[in-house]
């Protein structure tokens, strides 16, 4: 065969495998469904929580052998972290993914103080007082159970664009090889995510403790570049990892910093007592 036959087969076969793995990722060929999270689609919260009791829960969450007390979890829905985790990145409020963290430890026992859990309790207790729940309901005042502490999530987002220095050996290389990995180089994202937790005793006021996590995941762009126009769009979607992925991991690395402090705790002493003027004297 000669060479020119050669180089038309070789192109012909990888158009070829490009269609097959386009067609195959935008859902043309049909593909059995799969239940649960496989290793390229899970976050570090997995698994489930029951009580006491837990179910595939990941292996690197820090746990206890006794609850240290009741929590809750309280959002500050006004702040700049909030509207852009809902917004831009459209990904629900931390409280579910913290609770189940929280429950699967077995540090804290989780009681709900959302909105929605607070209007579904109250509803649930109007209907119990019009007399429309059947006899035996026992729906009653004082059944709820008080919450001994609120733990406060934030978060600090960056993606920082790395292709710099890809860009710049794209530039070295030169031709249609360099031109390919510039592409690849200049979508390439590393995204990076802080998560600060504190633990208030609600009785106090007191901050009893703070820890803070961060997570990171490069995200390799412009694929697509490599494999030509026809398998581009299946492949550079690996770059369309969810932050979500990352904020999840950076608020269990948080949450395993607290609880590895609090396994230590020491309760602060101002001599005197708290709240009763400290040590720190105003001049007159």
């Amino acid at each position: 065969m000669k060479k020119n036959q050669c180089r038309r087969a070789s192109k012909t076969g990888l158009a070829i495998q490009a269609l097959c793995v386009s067609l195959a990722l935008s859902g043309c060929v049909e593909n059995p469904i799969r239940m649960g999270a496989d290793s390229g689609a899970s976050t570090v919260a997995t698994g489930s929580a029951a009580g006491s009791a837990t179910s595939n829960a990941n292996s690197q969450l820090e746990s206890c052998s006794e609850s240290l007390g009741t929590v809750s979890l309280v959002e500050n829905q006004a702040s700049s972290w909030y509207a852009q985790l809902t917004g831009e990145y459209r990904l629900p409020p931390t409280a579910s993914l913290l609770k189940l963290l929280i429950q699967q430890s077995n540090c804290f026992v989780v009681v709900e103080r959302g909105a929605a859990g607070m209007r579904a309790m109250s509803q649930e207790r109007a209907l119990e007082k019009s007399g429309e729940l059947r006899k035996g309901s026992k729906f009653k005042k004082g059944q709820m159970v008080s919450s001994d502490y609120a733990i406060n999530p934030e978060i600090v987002f960056s993606a920082n664009d790395t292709g710099g220095i890809g860009g710049a050996l794209g530039g070295l290389i030169g031709g249609s090889s360099g031109r390919m990995l510039g592409s690849v180089a200049v979508n390439t994202k590393t995204r990076e995510a802080t998560a600060i937790l504190t633990l208030v005793d609600n009785r106090s006021s007191v901050q009893i403790a703070a820890a803070e996590g961060s997570a990171s995941k490069t995200d390799w762009g412009g694929m697509g570049a490599l494999f030509g126009s026809a398998g581009g769009g299946g492949v550079g979607g690996y770059s369309k990892t969810p932050q979500g992925k990352v904020i999840a991991a950076a608020f269990m690395d948080a949450y395993n910093q607290m609880v590895r402090s609090l396994r230590n705790y020491k309760a602060q002493e101002v001599k005197g007592g708290l709240g009763k003027g400290g040590r720190l004297k105003v001049g007159s």
